[in-house]
């Protein structure tokens, strides 16, 4: 068994073959892969040695004090918490050996080519087709919205509907998707910030090999379901100290102008600060969790609650400035590589933050989730359980 001091003893032989100050970023990156220091909890071969999940604090803990490079994990989120583990749970050998160790690397970025424009909170209504011709290859034709980093991905995540006359649960398949492919058009979407960070994808018969599926053929909603879980955590469960993330740069402003404060905006930030506090607290327990099994509803929660909380926060920013709040910093039509929430003015975070009650599943999705799979009420009365696709009205 691979324990603490074992992977203090491996990380070190790392830094010292591979001296971040004399090696490249790339170079040491792959280094650290091989090494199995990467995901410790993945496979050997694979960028981890097989051991427990808690123990990667361990190892960036080492790296982080020698200052060794990370992989730019917000750049690459798509790829890190949503691609990744869904490769590993349901991908062939073939497949994990293709992906993960570029993907990790940063080499190759992803994206998410789920939600459509009649498919969003209801995903499982989508209507993308894929159809397997006689050599072996789907041809997929529809239209992918709310796509994120898909203007910098190589590869995508895809869910595309492969049998009609099963429920719309069923018959869906699970692909990874080429968007350098013949047939995928990305178009951006601006925002109400000014940026176009989303994107639509128009996929008119782009051909994927069947050695390109993910899980089995109509089993695409289940294979989806990890995503979605995994997606969730990541959203929410991001790690951070004290006083990190959203509340930071009201409590900041709070303490540098003393005369904005007043006693009724005093007892808002207090709560809206213990109840992040409570949040980071939750995620930190969530990351626990997850290092002896695999993401469950508990992620759907603090999604939840991290839109909730953004939006109040992002609010009281605004109405604390007055009317300093109501300006805006930049209007520029740009396609940025990450939200940066924390890095932009008080008018972008509060714009942004509207936003997180919609992406990774809406606020009404997640609170069905909750409380049907949290909670244990009863599920909603549904009249299409068992009514194939192609007979739903649309």
């Amino acid at each position: 068994m691979t324990d603490a001091d074992d992977l203090r003893a491996r990380t070190r032989a790392l830094l010292a073959d591979h001296p971040p100050a004399t090696t490249s970023r790339a170079g040491f990156l792959a280094a650290r892969f091989d090494a199995g220091l990467a995901w410790v909890h993945y496979p050997e071969g694979l960028g981890g040695l097989g051991a427990a999940r808690s123990l990667q604090s361990v190892v960036d803990a080492e790296l982080a004090a020698a200052g060794a490079p990370d992989n730019d994990p917000r750049r690459i989120g798509i790829g890190l918490g949503m691609a990744a583990p869904t490769i590993l749970a349901y991908g062939t050998e073939e497949q994990k050996r293709r992906f993960l160790r570029p993907l990790w690397l940063g080499e190759e970025v992803w994206c998410q080519l789920f939600s459509e424009p009649g498919a969003g909170s209801d995903l499982a209504a989508l209507s993308t087709r894929a159809v397997l011709g006689d050599d072996g290859v789907w041809t997929v034709t529809g239209q992918k919205v709310w796509t994120s980093s898909a203007h910098l991905a190589r590869w995508a995540i895809l869910i595309a509907r492969t049998d009609p006359a099963q429920p719309k649960h069923r018959g869906i398949t699970y692909f990874l998707c080429d968007m350098t492919d013949p047939g995928v058009e990305v178009r951006p979407l601006r925002q109400i910030t000014g940026e176009a960070e989303f994107n639509e994808v128009f996929l008119t018969e782009v051909r994927i090999p069947d050695s390109h599926r993910l899980g089995e053929v109509g089993d695409g909603w289940q294979v989806a379901r990890t995503t979605l879980m995994n997606e969730r955590v990541s959203i929410g469960g991001s790690t951070g100290g004290r006083e990190s993330g959203m509340i930071a740069p009201l409590a900041r402003t709070w303490r540098e102008r003393p005369e904005l404060r007043t006693h009724a905006l005093h007892q808002r930030l207090i709560t809206l600060w213990v109840e992040s506090e409570v949040a980071r607290l939750t995620g930190e327990r969530l990351r626990q969790q997850l290092a002896v099994g695999q993401p469950g509803p508990e992620g759907s929660g603090l999604k939840l609650s991290f839109a909730r909380l953004n939006q109040q926060i992002s609010g009281l920013e605004v109405e604390l400035l007055g009317e300093e709040g109501l300006l805006y910093d930049d209007w520029t039509m740009r396609r940025p590589e990450l939200v940066d929430f924390t890095g932009r003015g008080p008018g972008y975070r509060y714009l942004r933050s509207k936003g997180n009650s919609i992406e990774g599943g809406t606020s009404e999705v997640l609170l069905n989730i909750v409380a049907e799979r949290v909670l244990g009420l009863p599920t909603e009365p549904r009249t299409d359980k068992d009514v194939a696709w192609k007979d739903l009205a649309r």
